[in-house]
């Protein structure tokens, strides 16, 4: 990937590719820090095939709650399948077929985010399902506690497994346009218990862990499993 200019860029896997790679860009011009969260892509709904049975048909589907269970804590989100059905069925269909289990919190910025749903605990990529729609139109915003998708910046609808948790308010991340650059990222949830840990995972000692990998937490944080609890 060509380095941009007045930027760190950490490169995810791309879905197009078996371990393409995808990035995240933060900018840092005039001194102002971006930290847009960017991951893989192509346009196109998932499969029609749902979710495991781990996901369970009978929850709610307009503001279902699922509980990360990571090395440093639990986070429990409340999602919006009111504003963002779309990529909440996607997020369900990933924790249901177990996807997320034993994946990495695989890149940490204190205080800002961090993000997660692309490596296992090994740091091998993880092959995800074609893009999903960019719902970032919702006119949910990018607040502090809320949970969003990672996307390449350059391609409106590229978002497949990766996620990131905002840990500070990041208006730079919302819908403003319909250009690629300017139609965001798609929130559709936000934490509703253990925010305090997301924040003591993104303070987390981190290391270079590879060309596709930096900043990501050392020792590993791992999050063990990601369930629905109603």
């Amino acid at each position: 990937m060509t380095p941009i200019p007045l930027a760190r860029v950490i490169r995810f896997p791309h879905a197009r590719r078996s371990a393409a790679l995808a990035a995240i860009l933060l900018s840092a011009a005039v001194g102002c820090s971006d930290n847009s969260p960017e991951s893989s892509a192509t346009a196109s709904n998932p499969p029609g095939k749902t979710a495991s049975s781990r996901a369970a048909p009978s929850i709610d589907l307009k503001k279902p709650v699922v509980r990360l269970e990571t090395g440093a804590g639990k986070i429990t989100l409340q999602l919006d399948g009111v504003r963002a059905p779309g990529t909440v069925r996607n997020f369900l269909n990933y924790a249901g077929d177990g996807f997320y289990d034993n994946t990495l919190v695989h890149y940490v910025d204190p205080g800002n985010m961090i993000v997660a749903g692309g490596y296992t605990a090994d740091r091998a990529p993880k092959a995800a399902r074609p893009p999903i729609r960019n719902e970032a139109h919702n006119e949910l915003k990018n607040v502090r506690g809320t949970i969003a998708m990672a996307r390449d910046q350059s391609l409106i609808d590229s978002a497949t497994s990766q996620f990131f948790i905002n840990l500070a308010d990041a208006p730079q991340r919302d819908h403003r346009g319909d250009q690629a650059g300017e139609y965001g990222y798609c929130v559709f949830g936000h934490v509703i218990d253990g925010l305090e840990v997301a924040d003591a995972i993104s303070r987390s000692a981190t290391a270079n862990a590879g060309v596709d990998l930096a900043q990501t937490p050392q020792p590993p944080v791992v999050i063990k499993s990601v369930r629905v609890v109603r």
